[in-house]
């Protein structure tokens, strides 16, 4: 026991953490904290919650008029997953400029956990059992009915029927539950090759110079960064409780009726604004998927040198791709008429463009300063 854990003092505090790692580097221990605080608060929520189609919508209205700070716990939760994805993407976002990916290993399993979060989340949308939960999962689960010869009896296996009904509830009640701590053992993997490696710092080198303890420098840093966020935190989910949350989510689940404009969270938005671009299906569902599984062919550029600090050219490019990722967002939200569909179908050839000018624009530069 001893030994376990003076290993666990040694790879936690101990840990030697490049000098010039900045605030941005924080967000993995956000996620971390977020994390935390979406099982802790979903496990106290599904104390009360009932799983039914006739029971789930006013099982959340009992949570919030009638259990003992439920309300609180509600609230936290519904703001908690989208405090989670402000997080992971600005994590994300930094290990692109930086260049984190050139840890390979460490990355392919982050981009792993941001998968798997964000099915987490579209379970967790459907539970409320609102108008937009309830066709959001209908538009989204019939997206699978586009792989060739077994897309319709698929759809039909996961919802448990021929309609999305209390079966599909269950068994997205059972998942969203289960997910999160398949995400904590994904997490503890990260972090197993993230200290094999040691952090990536603004240079985007990994060199053993210039290390210094994780505690007592950066383990105070973190703590700030707690101490801001969960301050912010705090002030939506007592002032804004809803601001993130949609107005048809509020009337319970009418499968006769349907809402105008269906449309995800919006930390989907920029995915769902891709999805709807392409007006064939099977194109729409394939450019979502690589929308983020290109994520993962990020670490596979043959170049040393990766922070783009060095690359003015580079780092244009990169807050371009910020703006039309924002832009991709607030794309999704709109109705599905002109101009926005021309504005998101110019928005999603730029993203992917983005993957492919980026690196060659990366390898001139490299080979100009070896010249």
């Amino acid at each position: 026991m001893n030994k376990i854990m003076n290993s666990i003092k040694i790879s936690l505090l101990k840990l030697p953490t490049p000098v010039n790692i900045s605030y941005w580097w924080n967000y993995g221990s956000l996620l971390g904290l977020f994390l935390s605080i979406q099982i802790i608060s979903g496990f106290l929520l599904s104390i009360h919650y009932c799983p039914n189609t006739i029971h789930a919508f006013f099982s959340i209205i009992h949570i919030i008029q009638n259990v003992s700070n439920g309300w609180m716990m509600h609230n936290i939760h519904i703001n908690g997953a989208s405090f989670f994805f402000i997080c992971m993407y600005i994590h994300i976002a930094r290990g692109m400029y930086y260049g984190s990916y050139i840890l390979n290993y460490t990355w392919l399993v982050g981009v792993s956990i941001f998968f798997i979060s964000m099915a987490t989340a579209f379970l967790g949308y459907v539970l409320p059992w609102g108008q937009m939960s309830f066709w959001g999962a209908t538009v989204i689960t019939n997206l699978i009915s586009t792989i060739p010869y077994i897309g319709n009896m698929t759809v039909m296996w996961i919802w448990g029927g021929f309609s999305i009904n209390n079966a599909t509830l269950n068994r997205f009640f059972s998942l969203h539950f289960i997910l999160p701590f398949i995400i904590l053992i994904m997490i503890i993997l990260h972090l197993f090759f993230l200290h094999m490696t040691g952090s990536n710092n603004p240079l985007g080198t990994n060199s053993n110079m210039n290390k210094i303890p994780f505690h007592i420098y950066f383990s105070y840093k973190d703590l700030l960064g707690f101490m801001m966020f969960l301050f912010i935190l705090n002030m939506i989910i007592l002032n804004y409780p809803y601001m993130f949350s949609d107005p048809d989510n509020f009337t319970p689940a009418n499968p006769m009726v349907t809402p105008i404009h269906i449309q995800p969270e919006w930390y989907f938005l920029f995915a769902y604004a891709i999805l709807r671009s392409i007006p064939n299906k099977l194109g729409g569902v394939i450019a979502l998927l690589s929308s983020i599984l290109i994520l993962y062919f990020l670490p596979f550029h043959s170049m040393k040198i990766q922070s783009m600090t060095f690359f003015p050219i580079n780092q244009i490019f990169y807050w371009m791709f910020i703006n039309i990722f924002i832009l991709l967002t607030w794309a999704g939200a709109q109705p599905i008429e002109n101009p926005y569909m021309y504005i998101s179908q110019t928005l999603s050839m730029m993203y992917f463009i983005f993957f492919i000018i980026n690196p060659l624009i990366y390898k001139s530069w490299v080979n100009l300063m070896l010249k």
